[in-house]
């Protein structure tokens, strides 16, 4: 395997670097990007070809137990879809929630080189790490389900805001996790119990613990603002889906003030209208909203028409959703942290709710004044497969395609949008930031989504076709920390990559605090809960941020 490369006379598209299509000479030595190299082993000439940094997905569902329950309600999927093996790489099975080693694969066939698990528990967290070390090319990460945590609340309840602190920080270095998760906050419990109630409102309080969702909210984000966690609360609003469910969104992102924060899957939470009745179009609203605040981030969850699989710890919805759908489904209770719903679901172009999601996604897209703040992604496999990336590609990037498009569905859906009258192309440019440089930067990783010396080696190289969704469907060559894994568009070896988790500092005496609450409530000892550092494979740990005021 060569240590290091030159790549000449390609179209250099890395936005963090301000070069917009530019050519370029680009060195690789030991993994990572550098000025020069005297003698390299090898030169890729990419004349008439594309230069991107590797994609970096920031919000898919890969790997952990809701995922493997949804590989096994699926059986017919994997049989229709299998993945071969070659003589670099294994086989697998494909389908809308794809094993282990075909997931990493396809990421790769994409020119995808990191991907974050959006919403893994606690307790899952070992068989989450196992997963993913079983996920190869890939770097990765994972976020903490923590916004339904009944210890967490019950310190929130009792005003012991400090302990609070220390517990998150525990809870996210015991499980080698990115970031903290909130689900649905604070819904989760009170819809569990004897009642099945749900709370709708940011200031209702649930009838658990007496506590509100935005209580909930500002704890996470001050926590994370003041520890200077690289990536900010991701949440995933209350109301999920719900007609209406914009001003709760809104509501969400104002508790921020001038916080750092991220709202996951962001079309899913942007409905006009009123519940019970269908939806229509707040994309307006919420465009305007994070357009005028720095401090937000947002991915899209772009439904995309076709197979998807709801997978969520909005244990409510995937009910709700069950009997819309009338399909096999699990709904299962994880002890003390969270719930799950699987169901196997399928987006109709003449469906007028599932246009008007398609429809929203894109409004969404296209109003967005800064394309480093608003994330491709499908919410994988939620509105759709992370395969569908390059049609969605094309979608942003051919207003004639995007037109043709509209006409197939639901015309009632179409009009209760501004999509028709959105004529914005997006550029090889933006597309790099919202796939690559946008995402690395939410996240804070510093040698990620840029081809700057002392970056990751992760670099995607595409043949400069006109149409795009053909172009970002097979890289030429795609490169990662330096090893060339595809070459002239063939799998030439395997690879395993990082584990990447942060590391905060807590006050050793809150485990006296959460140990007897394991002990009354839990079924596993406490002392086999946390990861240790040892049971961990290749891993990185990302530094923490400067606190802000």
């Amino acid at each position: 395997m060569s240590s290091t490369l030159c790549i000449v006379n390609g179209s250099v598209h890395d936005p963090a670097n301000r070069i917009a299509g530019e050519p370029r000479t680009l060195f690789v030595r030991d993994g990572r990007i550098a000025d020069a190299v005297a003698e390299p082993d090898r030169t890729i000439d990419a004349r008439g070809m594309v230069v991107m940094p590797g994609g970096v997905d920031i919000h898919c569902h890969i790997a952990g137990p809701k995922v493997n329950l949804a590989r096994k309600l699926q059986p017919e999927d994997h049989r229709r879809d299998p993945h071969p093996g070659t003589r670099f790489t294994r086989s697998g099975s494909g389908g809308i929630v794809p094993s282990t080693f075909a997931t990493g694969y396809r990421y790769a066939t994409l020119g995808y080189t990191t991907a974050m698990e959006a919403a893994v528990t606690p307790i899952g967290a070992r068989h989450t790490l196992e997963e993913l070390h079983d996920t190869p090319i890939i770097d990765k990460g994972f976020y903490v389900l923590l916004g339904n945590n009944i210890f967490l609340q019950q310190l929130l309840r009792d005003g012991r805001r400090s302990e609070f602190r220390q517990a998150v920080a525990w809870w996210i270095n015991s499980t080698k996790a990115y970031t903290a998760k909130l689900v649905n906050p604070g819904g989760d419990e009170p819809w569990k119990g004897r009642r099945n109630s749900n709370v709708s409102d940011l200031d209702e309080k649930n009838d658990v613990f007496g506590i509100s969702p935005r209580q909930i909210i500002d704890a996470f984000v001050e926590v994370a603002n003041d520890a200077g966690f690289p990536h900010p609360p991701h949440i995933h609003c209350n109301n999920l889906g719900h007609s209406g469910n914009f001003r709760t969104t809104l509501e969400t992102m104002k508790t921020a003030g001038d916080r750092r924060l991220h709202v996951a899957h962001i079309q899913f939470h942007s409905y006009a209208g009123e519940p019970g009745k269908n939806p229509g179009s707040a994309a307006r609203e919420i465009a305007d909203y994070v357009n005028a605040h720095p401090n937000i981030t947002c991915d899209v969850g772009q439904v995309m028409f076709g197979k998807s699989t709801i997978m969520t710890a909005d244990a409510p919805l995937a009910y709700m959703l069950r009997g819309i759908k009338k399909a096999k489904w699990i709904n299962a209770d994880t002890e003390c942290e969270s719930g799950c719903g699987i169901l196997p679901f399928s987006y109709q172009e003449k469906v007028y709710v599932h246009a008007l999601q398609w429809a929203i996604g894109l409004e969404l897209f296209l109003m967005s004044a800064d394309p480093w703040r608003i994330i491709l992604s499908t919410d994988h496999p939620n509105g759709g497969s992370f395969q569908s990336y390059p049609k969605l590609i094309r979608l942003l990037m051919d207003r004639d395609f995007r037109k043709q498009e509209m006409q197939r569905v639901n015309r009632r859906a179409i009009a209760r949008t501004t999509l028709p009258d959105l004529d914005r192309e997006y550029s090889l440019n933006e597309i790099a930031i919202i796939t690559r440089a946008g995402p690395a930067r939410a996240l804070g990783l510093r040698n990620k989504g840029h081809l700057g010396a002392g970056a990751d080696a992760d670099i995607t190289i595409y043949d400069d076709h006109p149409d795009r969704e053909r172009m970002f469907s097979a890289p030429r060559y795609v490169i990662k920390s330096g090893h060339m894994i595809i070459d002239n568009h063939e799998f030439c070896a395997d690879f395993s990559g990082r584990m990447l988790h942060i590391a905060p500092e807590y006050d050793a005496s809150i485990v006296d605090a959460v140990r007897p609450f394991f002990e009354n409530y839990y079924s596993i000892e406490f002392d086999n809960y946390a990861v240790p550092d040892s049971y961990l494979h290749d891993h990185e740990v990302i530094p923490l941020r400067p606190a802000t005021g």
